[in-house]
C-alpha cells in the first residue's frame, strides 16, 4: 500500500517534459503539442461530445437536472441548479493495470 504522503501529482509541465524526453522535440514543440492535444480535448468535451481514448477510458459530459437539496448548517431547503458534469470511465485495460493484473500497460 502506498502512503498518501509519498504520492505525487503529474502536471502539464511534467507531461511536456516526458514528451520532450521521449520523442526528442524541442521543449517549445513539446509544449505546443501538449497544449494542442488538451485544447482539442476541451473543445470536444465543451461541445458535449464523448472522448474515447483506447486503452485509457472515456470522458463523458452528463446533464444533471435541477434538484432540491438542504443547507447542512441550517437545514433549509435550497435549489441546486442544473449543470453539466464531466465523468470518466476507465477502460478495462486501465482497470487491469491499476489492479496489478497487467504490467505491460506501465511501459513508458
Amino acid at each position: 500500500m502506498v502512503d498518501d504522503n509519498s504520492r505525487s501529482t503529474m502536471t502539464k509541465a511534467d507531461i511536456v517534459e516526458k514528451v520532450y524526453d521521449k520523442i526528442g522535440f524541442s521543449k517549445k514543440e513539446a509544449s505546443e503539442l501538449v497544449e494542442m492535444v488538451f485544447g482539442q480535448l476541451k473543445k470536444v468535451i465543451c461541445n458535449g461530445d464523448k472522448v474515447k481514448i483506447s486503452g485509457f477510458g472515456n470522458f463523458i459530459v452528463r446533464e444533471k437536472k435541477a434538484r432540491v437539496g438542504r443547507n447542512p448548517q441550517t437545514g433549509d431547503q435550497i435549489t441546486i441548479t442544473a449543470r453539466r458534469v464531466l465523468t470518466f470511465k476507465p477502460s478495462q485495460v486501465l482497470k487491469a493495470v491499476l489492479n496489478g493484473e497487467d504490467t505491460e500497460g506501465l511501459k513508458d
